[in-house]
């Protein structure tokens, strides 16, 4: 089985001055869930190389388990310093997609015409699309086969 983890480029928050980017727990739990169950996990982002990482996820207090094993897992963290780009990605090489939550998905995903074919392929193939927390914004602007909103 293959899947694709979709994550943010995006690093600011609005018009704050505040830093944003992808969920580290949301990223790591499933992405170990996936590995351990001997999945082959690919990882894309709209500008390929290396995600933006919410500080906030980084912080002492919401440190977890997966965390913790992402944070001593070399081949992880070089995984995530090389992300694919997203463009370079069919619907047709993967069995499902997930997209992590943070902010940063709701400004650059929502809008990507990609991420937005890629959705909308998976889902007229009938292949899962997973998504955790803020994630759900990227389907602002996927339509199902018919022309409806997803």
């Amino acid at each position: 089985m293959k899947i694709l983890m979709v994550l943010t480029s995006h690093s600011e928050l609005g018009n704050t001055g505040k830093k944003t980017g992808f969920w580290l727990e949301e990223f790591a739990a499933p992405y170990y869930v996936f590995i351990d169950a001997g999945v082959s996990v690919t990882l894309a982002s709209p500008q390929g190389g290396q995600p933006p990482l919410d500080p906030s996820s980084d912080a002492s207090n919401a440190q977890t388990d997966a965390t913790r094993r992402f944070k001593l897992d070399a081949a992880a963290q070089d995984g995530l310093a090389h992300t694919v780009k997203l463009a370079s990605v069919t619907a047709g090489e993967f069995d499902a997609v997930f997209y992590p939550g943070g902010h940063g998905p709701l400004w650059d995903l929502a809008n990507d015409k990609h991420s937005i074919a890629l959705i909308e392929a998976m889902d007229r193939t009938g292949k899962p699309v997973a998504l955790v927390c803020h994630a759900p914004g990227v389907l602002k602007n996927v339509t199902a086969a018919d022309g409806s909103p997803w």
